[in-house]
This record gives structure tokens, C-alpha cells and sequence, in this order.
């Protein structure tokens, strides 16, 4: 099978995403690329969902992890059958899943899938060992699909930009930033970007940064508190982010941040697109838990502590953007209206 991730930046490879092999998953530390490049190697399928809890990577990431714990779970129980072998998969699947609250839906189906073919793979009278490799398969399928699915995301949004555009990020969309980038390559259309930095990890300024910086983008980082000014004095074109979720009734739940970047986009009359799949899951915002992390986080950057003891902190990890600030959410179908969203589960990828 043709590797999806062809002339994407280093942080994009699959190797450097997350890769189980000889019992182990291997996860590049996002927390601190690319001042370091450093990996967390997990060989029990607890230490990928502390991994994940831990924001050792993010984005897309975790779900690649997730598929690949699940290989590593099996490889566990290795000397495990039946219903013995079952019932570890199941108990692995929830631990993965479940990793971080916020994204638990769309975790759970990739989970779940690794889980049936164990099931599967159990029932033929398979042992762990047996069904490692094709459950590590299964991580690498999902993968390479996800980046064949998000090639065509690409191309939607690459249609959104003017000739030789400025784009404003938020966050780390991961593999829609490489495929994106990679589109405009090919339609000689040379893009600029501009980064949030994104605290309190910087995933703006260390990794969306470094991925465009290694396609050959010209990018520039910014505080998170600049972008309002910004928008208007480097005449951006678009505003895009990825979401954590997407709701049915369309708002997007995304990196704390991007709601403040939408109402200056709207202000300034630039068009905020968001790129992602809409939940059927999440059929009102009310049923998303927004996650809260270590307040502890603020309080320091890149490990360095910026304020007095016995201040206090508040770091919820997500916020909301409503349907009227944003301008379309580009799917794998093509860009449909937040408040249409139904629409997206009525057509077939072409």
C-alpha cells in the first residue's frame, strides 16, 4: 500500500506519530518538539492512555496511538484465547478510549474497531500472539486512511485560498496542515501562514510552525494575545482550524482560543473556516464535556514558572465557536454549512 504521508514534514511521518513494533509503542513527545526530540516508549497498553492523558501527543495523534495500543494490548496478551483474550481486549479498549474525556466518542469507534476484528480473531481460535500483527495492520490502515481522507480535505480548503493567501491557524490540525500545504504545492500557490503559538504547550509555534517550515511555507509565529491585530495588519485571507469535535447542530469544539480568533476574524470580515468530520454522536453542544486540565500548566512556560505562589489558574483545554462565526466546515465531501450539517451524511466521498 502507497504511504499516505509522502513528502510530509517530519512530524507528519507515521514513524514519528505514534508505531508499535516489538512490543512497543513508540510515541514522538510533542510537549517538547523541536527544541528536543525525544520519545515515550509505552510497553503496556496503560502507559499509551497515560501517554495520551499526558499531552505527550495531541491532535490527531492520540487516535493513531489508541490503534496502535490496541496491537500492543494483544501483543500483552499474547499467551491469552477466547474468552480470557476477549475480555483483556475489551478492558484495553476502554482504557484507551477513555484517555481524555473530551474526545471519548470519536476514540471509542476506532477502539471499537480494533476490538471487533480481536473478537474476530479470537473466535477463529487465535491467541494474542496471533492476532498482534493484524491489529498493528489495522493501526497502519487507519492511519493511511485518515491521511487519503484528509488529502481530499485538503484540496477543499486549497480552494478557499487566494493566490498566494495568508492563513491564520490555531493550534495543531496535523494532517490537514501537511495535505494542505502539499495541495498548494502543487497548484504553485505560495501560501504564507501565521501561527497562534497556542499555550500553554505552544503547539502553534512548535509544531504547526515546524511542519510548514520543513514544506518550504513561509511562517511566522504570534502570541496568543496578537491575532486580533494581526488579522487585519498582515491582511490575512483565512482563518482555519481543526476541531475535537463538531457538533450536529454546528458549533465547533476546538483548542481554547479559537473562539476568540473567530470574533476577530468576523470582525474583521475574514472568512473562518473549520476542517473535520461532523459527530452524529454529539447531536446538541450540550452533551460535550468540556476537559479542564492542571491548572498548574498556566502558571509556567515550557517548564519555566511565571507566577507568584498562591496565584491561581484556570485551563480549560477547549472552547466553543457557534455556528454564526463560522463560514463552513470542510469535510472530506466538500464545505458545508454549520447549520446544515445533515447534509454531510447524505453523500457519498467522491
Amino acid at each position: 500500500m502507497k504511504r499516505a504521508d509522502e513528502g510530509m514534514g517530519f512530524l507528519l511521518r507515521y514513524e514519528n506519530v505514534a508505531w508499535y513494533e516489538d512490543g512497543a509503542v513508540r510515541i514522538l513527545d510533542r510537549r517538547i518538539y523541536p527544541v528536543k526530540t525525544e520519545y515515550v516508549i509505552c510497553t503496556k497498553h496503560e502507559e499509551v492512555a497515560k501517554a495520551i492523558g499526558d499531552m505527550v501527543t495531541q491532535s490527531g495523534g492520540p487516535y493513531t496511538a489508541a490503534a496502535m495500543g490496541m496491537a500492543l494490548a494483544a501483543h500483552e496478551a499474547r499467551n491469552l484465547a477466547g474468552d480470557e483474550l476477549v475480555s483483556y481486549m475489551e478492558k484495553a479498549a476502554y482504557t484507551l478510549s477513555h484517555a481524555r474525556p473530551t474526545t471519548v466518542a470519536k476514540m471509542v469507534r476506532i477502539t471499537d474497531g480494533a476490538l471487533d476484528l480481536a473478537k474476530k480473531l479470537a473466535g477463529e481460535g487465535r491467541n494474542g500472539e496471533e492476532i498482534t500483527e493484524p491489529l498493528r495492520e489495522y493501526a497502519f490502515n487507519y492511519i493511511n486512511n485518515n491521511y487519503l481522507k484528509y488529502e481530499k480535505v485538503g484540496k477543499y480548503l486549497a480552494d478557499l485560498i487566494p493566490q498566494n493567501g495568508t492563513i491564520m491557524t490555531q493550534c495543531f490540525a496535523e494532517t490537514i496542515i501537511g495535505t494542505l500545504i502539499r495541495e498548494c504545492h502543487r497548484r504553485n500557490n505560495d501560501i504564507k501562514m501565521i501561527c497562534a503559538e497556542t499555550r500553554p504547550y505552544f503547539q502553534g509555534a512548535r509544531l504547526t510552525a515546524s511542519v510548514a517550515y520543513d514544506m518550504g511555507v513561509d511562517v511566522a509565529v504570534i502570541t496568543d494575545n496578537m491575532p486580533g491585530f494581526i488579522l487585519k495588519e498582515k491582511h490575512v485571507d483565512v482563518f482555519t482550524s481543526a476541531a475535537d469535535v463538531i457538533t450536529m447542530d454546528g458549533y465547533v469544539v476546538n483548542k481554547v482560543g479559537t473562539f476568540q480568533i473567530a470574533l476577530a476574524a468576523a470582525y474583521h470580515g475574514i472568512p473562518y473556516f473549520a476542517t473535520g468530520t461532523p459527530n452524529p454522536d454529539h447531536s446538541t453542544i450540550d452533551t460535550v464535556n468540556i476537559e479542564y486540565r492542571d491548572p498548574e500548566l498556566v502558571m509556567e512556560a515550557m517548564g519555566t514558572k511565571v507566577t507568584k505562589e498562591g496565584v491561581k489558574a484556570y485551563y480549560p483545554a477547549f472552547d466553543i465557536t457557534p455556528p454564526k462565526l463560522c463560514n463552513g466546515i470542510v469535510t472530506d465531501k466538500g464545505v458545508y454549512s454549520p447549520y446544515d450539517l445533515e447534509k454531510y451524511f447524505q453523500k457519498t466521498v467522491e
